[in-house]
């Protein structure tokens, strides 16, 4: 019985494994997301970083407040975002990392994008230019 579920189960991880490999319909719905999250924290003046990947780095500049912005956003929207602070990046350069999936709905990148903006306001953070 267990190796009917192993066979069933590796049979099904195989039929998704395919399906992305020949579908770009994700890949489309994730870059879309993207642009969407850096679009948006843009337009409340959040420092978006340069980057061409999946991931959106948003510039915060000191490890205390990377962690703090974290911490609060775990505790009162319930998501969570990695900090990313030295010796992964250099000092000075802290920032949070977002990694929009193409499964993020348009409400959902608006509550990440309120949730920010009203932290940043809260801890009187440098807004963009």
């Amino acid at each position: 019985m267990e190796y009917l579920h192993i066979v069933d189960r590796t049979h099904r991880i195989t039929i998704r494994v395919r399906h992305l490999k020949e579908s770009s319909e994700e890949r489309s719905r994730q870059q879309a997301c993207v642009a969407e999250v850096k679009r948006r924290l843009s337009a409340v003046g959040l420092p978006v970083m340069p980057c061409d990947s999946h991931i959106v780095p948003v510039l915060v500049g000191d490890p205390v407040r990377c962690k703090q912005i974290t911490d609060l956003l775990l505790a009162r929207h319930a998501i969570y975002v990695q900090p990313i602070n030295y010796p992964t990046v250099p000092r000075g350069t802290e920032r949070l990392r977002l990694t929009p999936t193409p499964f993020h709905s348009a409400d959902d990148i608006e509550r990440l994008v309120a949730a920010l903006s009203e932290i940043w306001s809260e801890l009187a953070l440098k807004r963009a230019a």
